[in-house]
């Protein structure tokens, strides 16, 4: 489903960042424990790079485009 209103899209962008955060967060926490799980790490890590995409994505969507 793509999401072609700017409201939307300024919603979705704000739901990305919030997960990226607690994202952040929860690697953090799991990085600084003694018994930490690398798996788990690892694929926290991936999703939080797969938000950075999305969020880049519809950051420049919203952007207007200044060639037209």
């Amino acid at each position: 489903m793509q999401v072609q209103d700017p409201t939307q899209l300024s919603q979705r962008l704000a739901e990305l960042k919030v997960e990226h955060r607690d994202l952040d967060t929860a690697i953090d926490h799991l990085a600084q424990a003694i018994s930490r799980d690398e798996l788990q790490l690892t694929r926290l890590k991936k999703r939080k790079l797969q938000l950075k995409d999305a969020i880049s994505r519809i950051e420049s969507r919203l952007i207007p485009d200044l060639d037209a």
